[in-house]
Parts: structure tokens; sequence; C-alpha cells
């Protein structure tokens, strides 16, 4: 099959376990540089997106009438960029496209719409209720739903296409049965390694060695660990764009930083105490791209994570929700950054206001940089 080759030439050819491109590989830089801020255009999804009255049973068991593996119900906003980067980018490639409308129907769910949804189990709810139930803190979200109505595996956020390729098969071939993702990504050769790279180093990452232990004593700040890779393009992009912002540098300051190189058997321990190494905390975290940005609060409770395409509007208000302890109030972070915008921008509400996520401190933002 067409897309086990692409894997396996992923898996080999590049450091993919955690995925992002390496610097060697073929991926434009516009796949992970984009501007993130609200669009002024409403999102128009792809005319082979289902067109579903959000029964998703009968969803469900038309596609597997169909002879389909089952659905891709999608998760998303109407402004949110990094939703467009999904439709011009993964959703715009023609094998991608192919594979999907084979093997699954896509159904489109607003995280924000009060329209009622029937859910695959039965249960009804709003789809904004949805969204939450599902603890959606991140648009797109792709939820792949098996053809017994099971969960299969949950994407958050935006990835680029081969990443998207290999969790279609992951899904369609039924690898989620025996295996976890990131296994699923690491395995591709037996005689595949991953060795340590250089990574690039900022002054705000503390030095070894790590003792992150919490549980016994509370630390004075958050803690947000950086995991990453050598040869990886975006975490370059990450360290060359978002973080070179004065307003994300300034966010950073109340938190403890501290890099890992995900593959490297740096010793270290964990925010709970347990002694180990870097490569085997990021394997029990489930990890598989890096970057991946982990928050934990003073006591070593983990709060939130980034683990998918990241840019300076989403990083700066996940620093700011932190930091402010936003979460103690507010699990869900879109909701937060909606209700803060409100706050901001008298008289809008989340419903009407659903482009801005990220955007709930432009103002003071805009002003800093000045």
């Amino acid at each position: 099959m067409r897309f086990r080759l692409i894997l396996f030439v992923l898996l080999f050819g590049s450091v993919l376990a955690s995925v992002p491109c390496s610097r060697a590989a073929e991926a434009p830089d516009d796949d992970f540089s984009f501007d993130d801020t609200p669009l002024s255009e409403v999102i128009v999804h792809p005319d082979w997106f289902k067109e579903s009255f959000l029964d998703l049973q009968d969803d469900l068991q038309e596609a597997v009438d169909d002879g389909k593996v089952g659905i891709i119900v999608y998760f998303g906003q109407q402004r949110c960029p990094y939703c467009k980067k999904l439709m011009d980018v993964g959703f715009s490639q023609p094998d991608i496209v192919e594979y999907i409308k084979r093997h699954f129907d896509v159904i489109a769910i607003d995280i924000w719409s009060p329209e009622e949804v029937t859910l695959p189990d039965g249960r009804t709810m709003s789809q904004r209720d949805y969204a939450l139930a599902l603890n959606t803190n991140f648009t797109p979200s792709l939820v792949f739903y098996d053809r017994d109505g099971r969960i299969a595996l949950r994407l958050r956020g935006y990835y680029p296409p081969y990443q998207l390729r290999a969790a279609l098969e992951y899904v369609a071939d039924g690898h989620y049965l025996k295996e976890r993702f990131p296994d699923y990504l690491a395995r591709g050769d037996e005689t595949l390694h991953f060795e340590p790279g250089d990574l690039i180093e900022e002054p705000f990452f503390d030095k070894p060695p790590y003792n992150l232990d919490r549980s016994k004593y509370p630390a004075d700040m958050p803690l947000v660990v950086f995991f990453e890779q050598g040869d990886c393009h975006a975490c370059d992009v990450l360290h060359t764009e978002p973080l070179r912002r004065d307003v994300v540098l300034k966010a950073l300051e109340p938190f403890q930083a501290v890099q890992l190189d995900m593959w490297a058997d740096t010793p270290l321990v964990t925010p709970q105490g347990e002694a180990t190494t870097a490569r085997e905390w990021a394997r029990k975290l489930g990890l598989f791209y890096a970057p991946t940005l982990i928050f934990f609060d003073e006591h070593g409770r983990e709060i939130i994570r980034i683990d998918s395409v990241v840019q300076f509007v989403r990083l700066r208000n996940v620093l700011n929700y932190v930091a402010s302890k936003g979460y103690l109030e507010e699990p869900n972070f879109l909701r937060w950054t909606a209700r803060t915008r409100k706050l901001l921008l008298d008289g809008a509400s989340p419903e009407q206001d659903e482009a801005a996520e990220g955007s709930a401190t432009d103002a003071q933002s805009q002003k800093r940089e000045r």
C-alpha cells in the first residue's frame, strides 16, 4: 500500500518518532511558520466533508454500510488560523483526501455552537458541551471513531501532512487495537535508532542536574518542560520565531523552564518524584511530536500540554493561562481565552468571538512590543 511505503520512508529517512520534520526533510517552512492571529474571514470546509444532521450514530452506521472503517469528527472554530492551516495544507493533499474519502467520513463540529449533536454512544448534548466533554483545548482537533463507536485516536492541534498520513493509516489498518500511536510511529524498522542531537539552547533554560521533584514540597513557580530533538525543523521554528518575541520571553519569566532531548538518557527526577531518564519519561508520557511543551503546577501536576504545531499567539496565551492560574477557574483553555477576551472587549461573548483563541491579551502584547 502506498501509505505504508510513505510511512516507512518517513520512519527510516527522518527522525520520525516525534515527527516534526528534520532540517533535511522536504517540508516547506510554511508548514510550521504562519501568522496565528484570528482570521478575518470565516473558514470554508472542503466540499468532501459530510453534510451531517449531527446524528453521529447515523453517520457512523452509514460509513460502515459504505465499507469504511469509521468516522472522523473535526472540532474547529470559524476563524481559527490553525484550522485554516489544516484545510490549506493537510486537507488539500490529493493523496490524503483520497485516502480519507476511501476510509472515513468527516463530520464538522463547531466548538461554540449550541446546536444539539447525538454522539456515537447515543447521548445528546450541544456541540459546545461535546467539545468540553472531550477536553478540546486546541483546535483543530480530530477524533477518530472506529466501527464500534470507540475512540481510536485523537489529534489535538494542527500537524503537518506526513503525520496526518501516519494517523490515518494507524486507524484505518487497525494498528490502534494493538499498540499506541507513539509506538506505531517509532516502530518502522527494528534497526532504526534515534540518537540525541544538538538542541538550540536558551538562556532561560535550567542547567542539569534536573531534580524537578515537587511531590513533597511545592515549588515557588510553575514548570514548563520543552521536549525536543536534534535535526528538528519544527523545533528550529519554535526557537527562531515565537521564542524570539519579547512578549513570549516576558511571559516565560514566572516559569522554571527545562529543555530535554526526548531521545537522550539524561538522568532526571520527574515532578512526581520518580527517578528516570528523559527518554523513558517521554515514552511514559506518550509523546510523539517534537517540540512538545508540558506545563506543571507547583505541586507537580500536569496542567496542559502543547504537542502540535504552535506559533506566537497560542504559545503566549498558554503561558498567560498557566501563570495567571486561569486553569483553576476554567479548566478548558479555549473557554478561558474567550472569557478573558470578553472582559477586554466589552460586550463580546464566546459564541460571538470564537475566532479569538489566543487573542486574550492582544492589547497588552501590542503595547509591550512597541
